[in-house]
């Protein structure tokens, strides 16, 4: 498959990964959708967009070009749960209002489903992986923001309206602790936004597997409430307005990262 990700490698040592923004069908998952679903309404939508400033500061980007609904590049590959409470497989078969995603019978197949592992999802972690690597190589350790968003209200999920900022470090397992307050200082200083820490959202698998503090890798995700930028409803346009703002405390909680892990490591 042609276009499955975009890359852009920095000078720091930090990797920005985006797995949700994409919209790409394959000819199979387009042709089984629900009317609704052809909207792509899961979408972490204009998150490229919303981080354009990483080049700037220097980090590394990688962003999918596919949908979550062709495969989520956020699910272990064996598709363990990560969560008790509801959400969305590997191959998600609904959407986040719980309707299903696909007519009755127009599933993708099971042969077609093992080539978008290994076309889409293999490709993605392999570089990541291998940036990750090359960033501990080079600089002694390495930085990685996982970026989401997700609608303010998704009552399938989650109970009432979502915290705009939502930290996840897997429990405090992915980064150390005192990363973690670091960027909590960027939140509580942000008085126009509400945040949390391990709320509803902990991470999911990016975060999980490659978050090892032990071995010098920190992993953060955030998962964003698409009020702070956008509207949440068709056509789902970006709000420059709300974006401008929002974008500010994205880029104190990565300039946050970059400055604990200088004092951290000395580099």
């Amino acid at each position: 498959m042609d276009n499955v990700l975009s890359f852009k490698r920095g000078r720091l040592p930090l990797l920005i990964s985006m797995p949700h923004p994409g919209i790409l069908l394959t000819p199979a998952v387009e042709a089984g959708l629900v009317e609704e679903a052809k909207e792509r309404p899961d979408t972490d939508w204009h998150i490229p967009l919303l981080y354009d400033f990483a080049d700037e500061l220097g980090a590394s980007t990688l962003e999918a070009c596919y949908s979550r609904y062709v495969i989520d590049l956020n699910r272990p590959e064996d598709d363990a749960p990560l969560y008790t409470s509801a959400t969305t497989g590997l191959y998600p078969a609904s959407l986040f209002d719980g309707e299903p995603l696909y007519r009755a019978g127009m599933a993708p197949s099971t042969e077609e489903r093992a080539r978008y592992l290994a076309e889409i999802w293999r490709p993605y972690h392999q570089t990541l992986a291998d940036e990750l690597a090359r960033l501990k190589t080079e600089f002694g350790y390495a930085l990685l923001f996982d970026a989401h968003s997700i609608r303010s209200s998704v009552p399938l999920l989650f109970d009432g309206l979502l915290p705009d900022f939502n930290l996840g470090s897997n429990a405090g397992a992915s980064c150390d602790p005192q990363l973690s307050e670091r960027l909590l200082a960027v939140c509580a200083n942000a008085k126009d936004y509400s945040h949390v820490l391990n709320g509803r959202f902990k991470g999911g698998h990016i975060t999980r597997h490659y978050g090892q503090p032990q071995a010098h890798v920190h992993a953060v995700q955030l998962e964003l409430a698409q009020c702070t930028y956008m509207e949440e409803q068709l056509p789902f346009d970006y709000r420059q307005d709300l974006a401008e703002p929002t974008q500010e405390v994205i880029r104190g909680l990565l300039e946050a990262m970059l400055a604990w892990g200088r004092e951290r490591y000395g580099r």
